[in-house]
């Protein structure tokens, strides 16, 4: 008895058949290599799931939650009590900074807690949401960009405290900061996907990166001057700080928070190092791409 043989042929038809019996219009989704794989169309064409993926991470953040957006609060406030009475009162880190101590202190912590959960939430973004990787094609690259909304939502509720503690304490509300807020940002975010599409690519095939990140985000938190002011620093080593991506940027926020003059200089170098990773990234997760699902 002879079987029927199937053929498979990798062309595809395009476009609508007028024939009755032709089949249905295919897509056909080719392998690609280097910055060809970055396919910034396919990712607009994708703008939805996108936004989809970014409002489902906020409900999921505060589903069942008595405080809710309050947790965004909370965590902030808490920092800055407990390194204001620290650094404040037991290292006498105050007579080397502004008076308002404690806005000092929350305005470096809403740029780094926004860097810092952004980092958080896009390592995990793949291996959080393994079962999806291998069932349905859309650009991967959603999952870690995704991510980083439920962050952003959160700094913009814990902004609004800052502004609170910024008529408390008399401080001047200046035209640098809703002009360098939005670029501020932008510069924060940027540090971020460069290290968090990195190590969400990493955490796929090597599931210890998931234990890795978090001791590398608060190791980072130390040596960067979120809690103090760089000029603490011996002068022959405040360079270093300045290879920091995330140092220029906290200090450009803190100082349009405080109507003080931002040296742009750092915040340069800071957002130039960002971008670096992030190009670095990108090239390393579009590598790692076409493996996902099958380590995944």
């Amino acid at each position: 008895m002879q079987l029927p043989r199937t053929e498979f042929s990798t062309a595809a038809s395009i476009g609508p058949q007028t024939d009755a019996g032709s089949v249905p219009a295919l897509t056909v989704i080719r392998s690609r290599s280097g910055w060809s794989a970055l396919n910034l169309r396919d990712l607009w064409r994708y703008r939805d799931l996108l936004l989809l993926w970014s409002t489902r991470d906020i409900r999921v953040r505060y589903k069942q939650t008595i405080l809710g957006a309050g947790w965004a609060i909370l965590q902030p406030l808490a920092m800055m009590v407990v390194f204001s009475i620290f650094f404040g009162r037991l290292m006498n880190v105050t007579d080397q900074v502004t008076p308002a101590y404690p806005v000092f202190v929350y305005a470096g912590l809403l740029p780094w807690l926004l860097f810092a959960n952004s980092v958080t939430a896009a390592s995990n973004s793949l291996v959080n949401n393994a079962q999806v990787l291998s069932k349905v094609y859309f650009p991967r690259l959603i999952m870690p960009i995704g991510s980083v909304g439920a962050p952003v939502v959160d700094f913009c509720v814990s902004f609004v405290v800052l502004l609170g503690l910024m008529l408390w304490y008399g401080l001047p509300f200046t035209w640098q900061l809703p002009a360098l807020l939005p670029m501020l940002v932008v510069s924060v975010l940027i540090t971020a996907l460069g290290i968090g599409i990195l190590m969400s690519a990493l955490t796929v095939t090597y599931r210890d990166f998931r234990h890795v990140v978090p001791f590398m985000v608060h190791v980072w938190f130390f040596v960067t001057p979120v809690i103090y002011p760089v000029r603490i620093i011996p002068e022959q080593y405040q360079w270093l700080i300045h290879l920091n991506p995330m140092a220029g940027t906290i200090s450009a926020f803190r100082a349009a928070v405080l109507a003080e003059p931002i040296d742009t200089t750092p915040w340069l170098i800071s957002s130039g190092i960002g971008l670096v990773l992030l190009a670095i990234a990108l090239r390393c997760f579009l590598r790692m791409e076409r493996r996902f699902a099958d380590v995944v």
